[in-house]
């Protein structure tokens, strides 16, 4: 699995990484929040371990940006605070599993391996299509007519979801849940913005338009 390890304590990054390297797996170190943002948005990862202590941007605002972003990768949060508020807040911020410092390694190549045994076995599928339109959920990679379409991280989502319900419309409010993480309606047109600079990128590739919009249903793909 490719894993994605933000700490900024040098020494113990290295023994997490030698660890998971160990045992198989592509390991990519961030030691900030702000570099760990960037990577995240960018690269597909299986699972992100995330220390709660960071410069530059805590582990919590960072999952919670990274979420934002459209990136649902299950985090482990590795950290010395290990009281049950502090669970509490890590799992309210996106996390999916907490692991309170010092840690035998086994527990935690075992939480890691459930981690990412999770995430395949939540996805029906790697490659999504429809008509000419194909998006490759492992490459990261959206394709119309063979012509691959740049897409950032949130209008990969947006599509992926939409493709996921295929025929189905699929609501507003949906989309604020799924692909942004809004518990809430934040009272923009921040769907309809990125709605219509996806259709924009997807139709300029050629063909006919394929993402509908039904008046009072939502958005929907097919059908």
């Amino acid at each position: 699995m490719s894993l994605l390890i933000v700490e900024d304590d040098e020494a113990a990054a290295e023994h997490v990484r030698e660890a998971l390297v160990e045992a198989g797996h592509d390991v990519v170190v961030a030691a900030d929040g702000p570099a760990a943002l960037e990577l995240g948005g960018r690269r597909a990862f299986d699972v992100l371990i995330i220390d709660r202590m960071l410069p530059g941007k805590d582990g919590l605002s960072l999952l919670r940006e990274l979420r934002g972003l459209g990136v649902d990768a299950p985090a482990l949060f590795v950290t010395a605070l290990g009281a049950v508020a502090d669970r509490v807040a890590g799992l309210e911020a996106g996390g999916d599993d907490y692991l309170v410092k010092p840690f035998a390694f086994a527990e935690l190549k075992a939480r890691v391996q459930a981690l990412g045994r999770r995430r395949t076995n939540a996805r029906p599928a790697t490659l999504l299509q429809f008509a000419d339109l194909t998006l490759d959920r492992v490459q990261r990679e959206v394709r119309r007519a063979g012509a691959v379409i740049d897409l950032q991280p949130l209008e990969f989502r947006l599509l992926e979801f939409l493709l996921l319900n295929l025929g189905q419309p699929v609501t507003r409010k949906m989309l604020l849940e799924e692909v942004w993480g809004f518990r809430f309606d934040p009272r923009t047109n921040i769907v309809e913005t990125h709605l219509s600079r996806l259709r924009g990128k997807i139709d300029r590739a050629g063909g006919e338009p394929l993402i509908r919009t039904i008046r009072g249903a939502g958005y929907v793909i097919g059908g």
